[in-house]
Order: C-alpha cells, then structure tokens, then sequence
C-alpha cells in the first residue's frame, strides 16, 4: 500500500514521501499563483480554485492569502466564503457545507504528528476528517484540529481552539471550545429590522 494510500485511509503514513512530496508541490505551484492574482480577476482565480479542489459549489469566494497541503481532499458547497490567511491542511477529507462564511486567520487541521520524537521525525503521521455543515459561520482566528465534525447553522466563537464535535444550532466559543448555548429565535434580530 502506497503512503498516500495510507493516508487517505486514515492509518499511519509517512508525509515526506516522494508522491505525496509532488503532489503538495504541484497544489504550492497552484496556490503561487493564486495568491499572486489581483482580486478582480475573479474568472482566473476560481479556475484555479476548481482545479485545486475535488469539488466547488457555486459562488465559492476565497480571499488571498490561502493555503492548502494537497486540495483534492477539499469539497465546499454553495456560497462558501474564506476570507484572508485561510489555512486548510488536508491530508484527510475536509467537507464544508452550503452558506459557510469563515473570518480570517481560521485554520483547518486534519494532520497529527506521531506521539514519539523519532516516528516523528522519521515523518510519521496520521490525519482524521473535518466535516462543517450547512450555515456555519466561523469566525476569525479558529483553529479546527482533526477528526472534528461542526453541526448546521452553529456559530464558532473568534479565537476558538475546536478540539471535539460541536452539535447544530448552537453558539461555542472557547480553548478549548466548548457549547455556550442554543440559537433562539431571540437571535433573529435583522429579521425584526427589516
């Protein structure tokens, strides 16, 4: 079994690998270019994006800069948005829903370094999926680490370190993050402006 094989199967593998190697490379070579991109010259920059990508949703925005170990392991539904200094370490699958709006300086996880010093550095490590749903907004500074799955429509407090699953429909916040409570009805305020 091949080490990206191993890797995609969530067991043990070794990241300097020469294939795993090239295949950052070619996802650093895309990333160049997309970073190096004027803002306006949204055709090009969501062709890359689509190539980088195993999959796109419609109206899909992302801000410069952003970073990506491979993106095949990245699906984003409709009306994603990351904004600047997006991080998304995929060795494993990461899965973002429909209506996801992220701040900045948010960081996705899914790599975990061996536990001992010489598997460690011999370059041994094991990545778990991170899976968002529908209507989640993340704000700024977040970091998500591997193995954890976000609910629809809950709301990720600035700054938080998201080390376990955080259910739908609920506000969390903290490091570690944790469920400071429920989205009410209460919470609708623009619907009362309007």
């Amino acid at each position: 079994m091949s080490e990206k094989d191993k890797m995609l199967n969530q067991e043990y593998y070794l990241c300097w690998d020469k294939e795993l190697t090239e295949e950052r490379e070619r996802a650093k070579d895309l990333l160049f270019e997309f970073n190096n991109l004027k803002p306006s010259a949204r055709d090009e920059r969501n062709q890359i994006i689509q190539k980088l990508f195993h999959s796109v949703g419609e109206n899909a925005w992302i801000e410069s800069p952003f970073n990506c170990d491979y993106g095949y392991n990245i699906t984003v539904g409709d009306n994603f948005y990351a904004n600047t200094n997006c991080t998304i370490l995929d060795c494993a699958k990461v899965t973002i829903g429909n209506n996801v709006l992220m701040g900045p300086n948010v960081s996705l996880y899914t790599p975990n370094h061996a536990k001992d010093a010489d598997e460690r550095i011999a370059g041994y490590e094991r990545s778990l999926p991170i899976n968002i749903g529908d209507n989640v907004w993340i704000s700024g500074s977040v970091t998500i680490i591997p193995g954890v799955t976000i609910g629809d429509n809950t709301i990720i407090g600035a700054g938080s370190v998201v080390t376990k699953d955080i259910p739908a429909n609920v506000i969390a916040a903290g490091v570690p993050c944790r469920v400071i409570r429920p989205i009410t009805e209460e919470d609708k305020v623009g619907l009362k402006c309007l």
